[in-house]
């Protein structure tokens, strides 16, 4: 376990190497904004932009005028937690994130890079659940994902990633 400084800061906590080795399982990608999430088994990743086909890198995201998001990520965890709180299964993309990895707690990714097979990362900001879900899904949805359940990340060296990376 890391270093615990603070459940309150827990972004300060200090990570050991092996701490910081998971894996890749999911990609998701959609055209648009409020388009159905769809599972790729690899894709390209464009710096500065995210995802080849995603509606970030094609300027379509909701959050695109905002914020500049490119790439969101969201822990398999995290998901079962959530799926255990709520009831909603967010197993074919509903939690609306392009990558779910496990093994490396979000908290660790913070003020980070990140590599995910060629392709480097670098932590961008939070990601917490929009208000969104609960009318795409159901009353509830966004509140058991939970504020931590999501960063943002930036492409920083372009190349392809693939599930299992």
């Amino acid at each position: 376990m890391p270093t615990h400084v603070s459940r309150l800061f827990a972004w300060l906590n200090v990570w050991r190497a092996d701490e910081l080795q998971g894996r890749l399982i999911d990609i998701f990608v959609a055209p648009q904004a409020g388009a159905a999430m769809r599972r790729v088994t690899s894709a390209d990743c464009i710096a500065g932009a995210g995802l080849d086909g995603d509606r970030y890198a094609l300027g379509r995201g909701h959050w695109i005028k905002t914020d500049g998001c490119e790439v969101t990520l969201v822990a398999r965890e995290d998901l079962e937690r959530a799926t255990r709180r709520g009831g909603q299964s967010f197993a074919e993309g509903e939690h609306r994130r392009n990558l779910v990895i496990e093994g490396i707690p979000l908290d660790a990714l913070r003020r980070r890079r990140v590599r995910i097979g060629e392709v480097l990362f670098e932590f961008h900001r939070l990601r917490p659940p929009c208000g969104y879900l609960d009318r795409l899904l159901q009353p509830g949805a966004g509140k058991a994902l939970g504020r931590g359940a999501g960063v943002g990340l930036r492409v920083l060296e372009a190349g392809r990633i693939r599930v299992g990376d």
